[in-house]
């Protein structure tokens, strides 16, 4: 894995760009011109991870037949657009080399997770997933950080940390890559609601219920997908949950906080460049919840603000529903 591509030039591919810069040269494809200018100019890219300079070893392109070149590739696209892009990326590669997926979410229509997809449109494609607290600038500036690094593959998990890994950039091993991916979808959900506690006023005591309940809500359903519980209460899933849901850097809580604050939610979706993953999981959670008889009201709830409901009438049907075994 000496030369690294990364697909997906938004915060969170500029951020592990830098990071796999640290082991040999690194390929960051974006769509944006800008970004892709930019990055090349040697001014990093101000328009998605301002204030971060990239190491030289980086070099940007627009165009995916570039990444053929790369032994590995890391894929942070939004999962809304992986389907797309791997669709890209096999009609100009020939044999695939091992990718990394980093994005969190569920695909609507199919309610497949990333690794999902990706096994779907590229059958036989070694497969590992990335997951857990990570703010992408913090990442970038080298503050310490720890992630699940979901493989099944022992040997090509171990090859992954070692290119990856360091220090400050902790990856703990695990072969669950379902349950993995599902603390990350689930996480973006939760935080929107806990967005709104905070846009609403409702206060702490009610965010840290809001967690402890939609903690509940996201084990239930991992577990029901096939993930493990104990993956769930790891980094990928009650840490994801814990950063997410603790600070408006998150875009999904501050999506949720203008949700709160009775922000409509075209003009809540329509601020700024990066991408609430969380808005279109949650309908499609909500529907595939239902589906496998997995109760999630906090998520249902989200779906429903969303879709344009009352937040009051909504915060006032969570309150009212009946006390039970906790």
């Amino acid at each position: 894995m000496r030369h690294v591509g990364v697909i997906g030039g938004g915060a969170w591919g500029t951020a592990l760009a830098a990071r796999a810069a640290a082991g040999g040269p690194v390929t960051l494809w974006a769509r944006e011109a800008d970004v892709v200018a930019s990055v090349n100019a040697g001014a990093g890219n101000p328009a998605f991870l301002p204030g971060v300079a990239l190491p030289g070893t980086v070099r940007a392109t627009g165009a995916l037949a570039d990444m053929a070149a790369c032994d590995a590739l890391i894929l942070a696209v939004p999962v809304q657009h992986l389907r797309g892009v791997l669709a890209e990326l096999a009609a100009v590669s020939g044999v695939m080399p091992p990718l990394l997926l980093c994005a969190k979410g569920i695909e609507a229509g199919t309610a497949l997770l990333p690794a999902g997809i990706a096994a779907q449109c590229l059958p036989g494609t070694p497969l590992a997933v990335l997951s857990g607290p990570s703010f992408a600038a913090e990442v970038a500036r080298g503050l310490p950080t720890a992630l699940v690094l979901a493989c099944p593959d022992t040997a090509l998990g171990i090859t992954w940390a070692a290119r990856l890994g360091a220090p400050a950039f902790r990856l703990y091993a695990s072969d669950d890559m379902v349950g993995a991916e599902v603390g990350g979808a689930v996480k973006n959900v939760l935080a929107i609601a806990a967005g709104v506690v905070i846009g609403r006023g409702l206060g702490e005591n009610a965010r840290a219920a809001l967690i402890a309940r939609g903690f509940a809500e996201m084990s239930r359903y991992g577990v029901a997908r096939g993930g493990r519980a104990e993956t769930m209460a790891g980094l990928s899933g009650l840490g994801d949950l814990v950063l997410t849901c603790g600070s408006v850097a998150s875009r999904n809580m501050a999506l949720g906080a203008a949700l709160g604050e009775g922000v409509g939610v075209a003009e809540a979706l329509a601020g700024g460049r990066g991408v609430a993953e969380g808005a279109a999981t949650a309908p499609v959670l909500a529907a595939d919840a239902a589906v496998r008889g997995v109760a999630m009201p906090v998520a249902d709830a989200v779906a429903d603000l969303l879709a344009g409901a009352d937040v009051g009438g909504v915060v006032e049907r969570l309150l009212a529903r009946p006390v039970g075994g906790e």
